[in-house]
């Protein structure tokens, strides 16, 4: 395999633009570059958290959702490059697998529990923002078909996992409660 990257310093975003995969050039607020940025970050989250023990189906999930969101990524900053309907079927059958053996909610869930799952819900959360720069790129730009859906499924997947997590460690959930004014 050829090096990838044989130039880590090329010192060419240092007047506040990057590049683009097809060789353009953009600002760094540029809304594509955003949408990438948080892309890239939902990553590195799932990444702290496979370095936690986690159950291992739960574990070879998230690496597989790891590889989709770099294709993401790729599919972001090279806007011809398909991102496929297949990863987000993958995703829907993973959220009836886990959400299968969970408990209806009938309360809002606070997050925490393990440390796992705490660290499932910080990226969840990333995933909820990653939607968001999502979307308001689709506003004025063309994104990567199932990209959105993809983010949203998603950060629901991170939410049933989240639970699972907790439910595999017998850490009871932390439900919110309505505190009165007084």
């Amino acid at each position: 395999m050829a090096n990838r990257l044989s130039k880590i310093v090329t010192r060419t975003g240092d007047d506040g633009t990057t590049g683009l995969a097809d060789g353009s050039r953009v600002a760094k607020d540029n809304l594509r570059i955003q949408a990438i940025g948080s892309v890239d970050e939902l990553n590195s989250h799932l990444g702290v958290l496979l370095a936690e023990t986690l159950p291992l189906d739960i574990r070879n999930l998230l690496l597989s959702v790891q590889n989709d969101l770099f294709d993401l990524g790729g599919a972001l900053a090279y806007p011809a490059a398909p991102f496929n309907e297949d990863k987000l079927t993958r995703l829907d059958a993973a959220i009836a697998h886990f959400n299968a053996d969970l408990p209806p909610l009938k309360e809002f869930i606070l997050p925490g529990g393990t440390r796992p799952a705490a660290l499932c819900h910080v990226a969840r959360s990333v995933a909820r923002r990653a939607e968001r720069d999502l979307f308001a790129l689709t506003r004025s730009e063309a994104a990567p078909d199932y990209a959105l859906p993809y983010i949203n499924r998603l950060s629901d997947l991170l939410f049933v996992l989240c639970r699972a997590l907790n439910r595999a460690a017998e850490q009871m959930e932390n439900f919110w409660a309505r505190i009165s004014p007084g």
